[in-house]
């Protein structure tokens, strides 16, 4: 089971709170898999390729609900 909710703008995950602290939306899903921890976006290829600019907990699928 998950812990915390997925911001569906940018994909990060939240463990508490209304309003992403990375890009300010409040559309959360609940429903996600599996997830990437980015310590320093500039310097990863993954971050990059994932458009994540701010270090950070992100989640790699959401559902489409």
């Amino acid at each position: 089971m998950n812990q915390g909710k997925a911001c569906r703008s940018c994909r990060y995950v939240l463990e508490a709170g209304d309003v992403c602290p990375v890009c300010g939306s409040n559309q959360f899903t609940t429903f996600w898999r599996g997830y990437v921890v980015v310590l320093k976006a500039e310097e990863s290829e993954i971050a990059q390729k994932m458009g994540i600019t701010k270090p950070g907990k992100y989640a790699l699928r959401l559902s489409r609900w």
